[in-house]
């Protein structure tokens, strides 16, 4: 019993190394393989992230420079908005200065108005404006002592037309025009009484006022 024990042990034993060897072989296989699987899925994360990054990079730098676009397109003149619109250049008559084409600056007046005051800034080549004509003009309107605008042609967009001579517009345009040659920019100097009176009524401005005009045409 005990020999056929040794005997089956003695049997046994040389087959149980061999597949030992076997089977140590065959889990080194297995580990190999699995660390060659697991470098291969890393390679393939690091690319895939390498890549990520990258688009990333890409999308950012885009982002900065559309920023930097918006800012620069903010920060030029070009963009901003004015109060008050572009008026289309005027219709000069023949012969006249250039300067027509803009628009004055006007300051105020020193000292106390008493009377209306006319004076000549550019004078034209044209025919004397008479009582009765059409007349056309650009104008800017300001308060005569402080040099505040209230109103203006050029911020109207259009030239202004009327009757001159004939009670259509204040005294001081009608005494202060008539006998002006076309093509003029004159500055009237109006009292309130030869305006709109002494006091603002109804939105009108009240006071001394001062009005830059160019008689652009006379019918």
């Amino acid at each position: 019993m005990s020999e056929r024990v040794q005997n089956r042990s003695a049997g046994q034993g040389p087959g149980t190394k061999a597949q030992r060897r076997l089977a140590a072989q065959l889990a080194a296989k297995k580990a190999a393989e699995a660390r060659r699987r697991r470098l291969a899925i890393l390679g393939s994360a690091a690319s895939v992230l390498a890549v990520v990054a990258l688009v990333g990079g890409i999308v950012w730098l885009n982002s900065g420079d559309d920023k930097q676009s918006v800012a620069s397109s903010s920060a030029n003149p070009t963009a901003e908005a004015s109060d008050e619109p572009t008026a289309p250049e005027p219709q000069l008559p023949e012969g006249a200065d250039p300067a027509l084409k803009t628009k004055p600056q006007v300051g105020p007046g020193t000292g106390e108005l008493k009377k209306l005051t006319v004076t000549t800034l550019i004078k034209g080549k044209g025919p004397a404006v008479k009582a009765g004509q059409q007349i056309t003009t650009n104008y800017v309107g300001v308060f005569y002592k402080d040099g505040k605008e209230f109103d203006s042609s050029w911020k109207n967009g259009q030239p202004a037309t009327f009757g001159i001579g004939v009670g259509q517009v204040i005294p001081g345009w009608d005494q202060g025009l008539v006998g002006v040659p076309v093509g003029s920019r004159v500055q009237l100097d109006i009292p309130g009484e030869l305006a709109y009176g002494n006091e603002s009524v109804g939105g009108r401005p009240g006071g001394p006022l001062r009005f830059v005009v160019d008689v652009l045409a006379a019918q």
